[in-house]
C-alpha cells in the first residue's frame, strides 16, 4: 500500500506564495503519475494539475494556469505544487493523489493523501 503525505499548506494573503509537498512511500514513485487535486468547502473536489511520470508532460486546470508549478523529484519520492499569485479563490484543502499503472491501468487515480489546508486571505 503506498502512503501519500502533504506538507506545506497554511495561511497566505491574496497574491503570497506556497510551495506544497506531497512524500510517497514504496519503491516505485517513479512509475507514477501524480496530481494535485483540491476542495473547497460546499464544493466537489476538483482537478488541479498533474504530471507524468518522468516529468516530462505537465496538465494544469486552467484556473491555475500560469500561477500553479507542478514538478518532482523521483530521487525524494516527492511531488511539488508551487503556487504563486494566490488568491482568495484558492482557499481549499489540497491533495496528491497517485496513478499506479500497475493497480487498474493508467488514468485512475489510485492513492490518496489526507490533505493540507490552503487558505488565502483577501
Amino acid at each position: 500500500q503506498v502512503q501519500l503525505v502533504e506538507s506545506g499548506g497554511g495561511l497566505v494573503q491574496d497574491g503570497g506564495s506556497l510551495r506544497l509537498s506531497c512524500t510517497a512511500s514504496g519503491r516505485t514513485f517513479s512509475n507514477y503519475a501524480m496530481g494535485w487535486f483540491r476542495q473547497a468547502p460546499g464544493k466537489e473536489r476538483e482537478f488541479v494539475a498533474a504530471i507524468s511520470w518522468s516529468g516530462g508532460s505537465t496538465y494544469y486546470a486552467d484556473s491555475v494556469k500560469g500561477r500553479f508549478t507542478i514538478s518532482r523529484d523521483n530521487a525524494k519520492n516527492t511531488v511539488y505544487l508551487q503556487m504563486n499569485s494566490l488568491k482568495p479563490e484558492d482557499t481549499a484543502v489540497y491533495y496528491c493523489a497517485a496513478d499506479d499503472p500497475a493497480v487498474a491501468g493508467a488514468g485512475t487515480w489510485d492513492y490518496w493523501g489526507q490533505g493540507t489546508q490552503v487558505t488565502v486571505s483577501s
